[in-house]
């Protein structure tokens, strides 16, 4: 391999996934270059520049979403990296955000807020929609209560790209409101992304339907700019593009010194989610236990039991836990430290403040104790935690 090996880049720079991919692959690159980069601004689903054309490189990472790209990335003849998983027959690794995951944490965060009502909404044949759906499904079917699934809409060709199914859920926006109008409410949905998020939010509006009251929005990617141009502001699952495009790199470089890598899809779990408004809410019928879930998240990083959640209400321990797990589906006592841990994830994202400052201000005794509950239930560190959502 050359001292400065020549890599290209054929990652969609118009929309906040790609740009965190490339944000991951350049800290790689800091931290293991160097390495001459090719990269030209494009869109997910735009031909390959024609500089590529017999260019002369060692590698290449890109979003394959067609065949088109796919013919030009075989014919280069080079290790290749894909973090786009459509295409299951290319014969390179794939890098890709864990749908299941993405789901889980949807069903999850809704759940949080005591939905029992729960919708999806997405790209009817869109693979990833496709997969976050069914996934969606049986995680709330599991848990015992019914699914609502938008099915309505077809793409506007059997071959269509990403972009070209995401603009056809404008032409859907009857349907799509036909269909959230007949939902019971309230009712919790997810979608797909926040594009089709932002989709369903319109609909809302124009049918008179209440956001967060009557339907909550949860969307995925946390396309910052998109979900602060929604109305109200659209809550979102967070990708870890950062860590997709760092192992991207490392796994390309591999391939390049000629080590031989495993084709099977690398599933990458998301960070979680960013509430704003659109998902600010309290689905309870149940008046003690809604005290008690406003009590705990105003409260949960004094350092809270569940004594003295108690002692704001006239229920008996076990009558409490009992009404508060068949709502939420987990126990007062893991509500109060998921609502510290949330905390934690904000100001590690959001802040430069150390663990031990961060640990005073949650609830917790010692940052120990809060290193050990954090990687117990992320899977991360704080400082993994944070490296990735300061590269959001």
């Amino acid at each position: 391999m050359a001292t400065r090996p020549r890599v290209a880049l054929l990652v969609e720079s118009s929309r906040a996934y790609g740009r965190g991919l490339l944000h991951g692959i350049a800290e790689y690159v800091r931290l293991h270059g160097p390495w001459s980069i090719y990269l030209a601004e494009r869109g997910l689903g735009d031909a390959p520049s024609a500089w590529l054309q017999g260019w002369c490189g060692e590698g290449i990472i890109a979003r394959i979403e067609n065949r088109r790209i796919a013919r030009v990335v075989r014919d280069l003849r080079i290790p290749a990296v894909d973090l786009r998983g459509l295409l299951t027959d290319l014969g390179v690794p794939r890098i890709v955000t864990d749908d299941e995951e993405v789901a889980r944490l949807g069903v999850a965060h809704l759940r949080e807020r005591g939905f029992r009502h729960l919708a999806f909404c997405g790209f009817v044949g869109a693979d990833y929609s496709d997969n976050r759906s069914e996934a969606f499904a049986r995680l709330v079917e599991g848990a015992g209560f019914a699914c609502h699934l938008y099915r309505a809409g077809s793409p506007p060709h059997a071959a269509a790209g990403t972009e070209a199914r995401e603009q056809s859920g404008w032409a859907e926006q009857a349907e799509v409101a036909h269909w959230v109008k007949e939902l019971p409410k309230p009712v919790g949905l997810m979608a797909c992304n926040d594009i089709r998020a932002q989709q369903v939010l319109t609909a809302c509006r124009v049918i008179g339907v209440a956001v967060p009251d009557e339907v909550a929005v949860l969307g995925v990617d946390n396309d910052d700019v998109l979900c602060n141009l929604s109305d109200p502001p659209l809550s979102s699952i967070v990708p870890d593009t950062r860590r997709i495009g760092f192992e991207a790199a490392s796994l390309l470089e591999r391939m390049m010194r000629g080590e031989i890598v495993p084709e099977d899809p690398i599933a990458i779990p998301p960070l979680g989610v960013l509430t704003r408004r659109s998902t600010d809410v309290l689905a309870i019928d149940d008046r003690a236990i809604s005290s008690a879930v406003r009590f705990i998240r105003e409260h949960a990083c004094d350092g809270i039991t569940v004594a003295d959640v108690l002692a704001e209400l006239p229920l008996s321990r076990s009558v409490f836990e009992r009404r508060f797990v068949k709502i939420f589906g987990l126990t007062p006592k893991a509500e109060i430290l998921r609502t510290q841990l949330d905390r934690v994830k904000r100001l590690l994202a959001e802040t430069d403040l150390p663990l031990k400052q961060i640990a005073s201000r949650t609830g917790f005794l010692y940052p120990e104790y809060l290193s050990a509950a954090f990687k117990e239930r992320t899977g991360l560190t704080p400082g993994q935690y944070r490296r990735s959502a300061q590269q959001r």
